[in-house]
C-alpha cells in the first residue's frame, strides 16, 4: 500500500459504479479512510470487504443522491461521522446518463437529471466545503465529462450537466481556494467500462489513444488531485481521455 492519502479521510460519491469503485479503490491503496455512498446496498457492501480485504479502511453509506439539499447534507452529516468527525477529500462522481435527443426529454427526466448531476454535487459542497475551509485544508475533485466541450448529436441534457460542474469548479475553486480547498474536475472520456465495446472503440477512432482508456486511470487521476502533489493545481479541468478534445489523429492524406 503507498501513503499519498494517508491520514486523510474521503467521501466517494457514487462508489457503486465502474469509475467511482475505482476512484475508491485508488484512494483507499494510497492509505485514505474511504465512505463510498451509492445506491446499491450489495454492490456497496462487496466494495468496502474488497478494500478491507486488500488492506484498506473502508465504509458504505447507502444514499440516494436525488438532488434535493436534504438528501445531500444527510450523506454529508452521515459521512462526517462515519469518517471519524471530518472529510478532507470529496469527489462529486454520482451522476445519471440519459441519451435521449431534445425532443425526445420530457421534464421529469430533465429535472431528475439536474438533480443527481448538479444540484447534489453542489449542495454537498455547501456542506462539507465550510468545515474543510476552517481546517484550511481540503481537496474537491468533480468528475466532468469530454461531451461537455465537444457537441455530439444526442445527450445535450447531460453535455449540460458537466459544463455546469465544470463552471462550478472554477467558481468554488475562487469561493474556497483562498482558505486551502482545492476543487479541479477530471473529464473522462470514454472508458472500457460497457458491455458495447464497438461503440467505445468507434468513439475513440481517431484519437491518439484510439483505444477506450483503462477505468483505473480515473482512480490515478483522482489520487494525483486529492493529494498534496497537486497542491498547486486549482480551477483545472484535467482531461483524461485519450486526446479526445484536444487532439485528432488523420490517417493518410499530407499529415499521416
Amino acid at each position: 500500500m503507498a501513503d499519498r492519502l494517508t491520514g486523510k479521510t474521503a467521501l466517494v460519491t457514487g462508489a457503486t459504479g465502474s469509475l467511482g469503485g475505482e476512484i475508491a479503490r485508488a484512494f483507499a491503496a494510497e492509505g485514505a479512510f474511504v465512505a463510498a455512498s451509492g445506491r446499491d446496498a450489495e454492490r456497496g457492501a462487496a466494495l468496502v470487504a474488497e478494500l478491507e480485504s486488500a488492506g484498506g479502511l473502508a465504509v458504505f453509506l447507502e444514499a440516494d443522491l436525488d438532488g434535493s439539499s436534504a438528501a445531500s447534507r444527510d450523506l454529508a452529516s452521515r459521512a462526517t461521522a462515519a469518517l471519524g468527525g471530518r472529510v478532507d477529500i470529496l469527489v462529486n462522481n454520482a451522476g445519471i446518463f440519459p441519451g435521449d435527443a431534445t425532443p425526445d426529454t420530457d421534464e421529469a427526466t430533465f429535472d431528475r437529471v439536474i438533480g443527481v448531476n448538479v444540484k447534489a454535487p453542489f449542495f454537498l459542497v455547501g456542506a462539507l466545503a465550510p468545515a474543510m475551509a476552517e481546517r484550511g485544508d481540503g481537496a474537491i475533485v468533480n468528475l466532468g465529462s469530454w461531451v461537455a466541450r465537444l457537441g455530439l448529436p444526442r445527450g445535450a441534457l447531460y453535455a449540460s450537466t458537466k459544463g455546469a460542474l465544470e463552471t462550478l469548479t472554477r467558481a468554488w475553486a475562487t469561493e474556497f481556494g483562498p482558505r486551502g480547498v482545492r476543487v479541479n474536475t477530471i473529464s473522462p472520456g470514454t472508458m472500457a467500462t460497457t458491455e458495447d465495446t464497438t461503440m467505445a472503440e468507434v468513439m475513440m477512432a481517431g484519437t491518439p489513444a484510439n483505444i477506450p482508456g483503462p477505468p483505473e486511470s480515473i482512480g490515478a487521476a483522482a489520487v494525483y488531485l486529492a493529494s498534496d502533489e497537486a497542491r498547486f493545481v486549482h480551477a483545472a479541468t484535467l482531461d483524461v481521455d485519450g486526446g479526445r478534445v484536444n487532439a485528432a489523429v488523420v490517417a493518410g492524406g499530407p499529415f499521416g
